[in-house]
């Protein structure tokens, strides 16, 4: 994974105006960016949880059409952050193949999936993944290299959680048989 978030990614030095823009977005080093940065986590909390609003039938039902417009809102938000970032990002291509790249997108397709494949708008929770920025916000990036630590250990791993969920999955499915035997198929 490229850090497209580094100095290096900048705009061209002769676009004041983009570098300018890009610093504010991608650095948290000014008191502008840091301010970006934190409106923009609130944001994303808001989308988040209309997004687990909107899965309680109760409030679908009673606000539903407030709940649909505010998706839509955050929806053009994000969309509209993310072609200003590829604006003023100087490698564009290495910014969209990124992590945070992906994230960004991710933030708002799904809601554009949602027109071609009703019931997939619960994938809009992935906004979440956004919050990742958080550590470097926060100046807590030192934290991301500990990710790592967990990762190697869960490939060292492997074998022996397949071997766990796997006796967990025929455990299920003997107790399942059970149960419906016991029940005698009425359930």
């Amino acid at each position: 994974m490229r850090n497209t978030e580094s100095p290096s990614e900048g705009p061209p030095l002769n676009a004041p105006f983009r570098e300018r823009l890009w610093r504010i977005i991608f650095l948290s080093d000014t008191p502008a960016g840091r301010r970006f940065d934190v409106v923009l986590l609130w944001v994303v909390l808001a989308s988040v949880l209309v997004v687990m609003l909107d899965s309680v039938q109760s409030l679908r039902e009673s606000y539903g059409g407030a709940l649909r417009a505010a998706e839509w809102v955050f929806t053009i938000l994000f969309a509209a952050e993310y072609l200003v970032r590829l604006a003023v990002v100087r490698h564009h291509w290495r910014y969209i193949r990124s992590f945070f790249g992906m994230v960004d997108l991710l933030s708002f397709l799904p809601t554009f999936v949602e027109l071609l494949l009703p019931g997939s708008h619960y994938l809009m929770v992935m906004r979440v993944l956004r919050l990742l920025r958080m550590f470097r916000i926060l100046k807590m990036a030192h934290h991301l290299g500990e990710a790592g630590v967990i990762l190697n250990a869960l490939r060292a791993s492997r074998a022996k959680i397949f071997v766990f969920l796997f006796t967990v999955m025929v455990i299920v499915c003997v107790e399942g048989t059970l149960m419906y035997l016991i029940e005698n198929g009425s359930n």
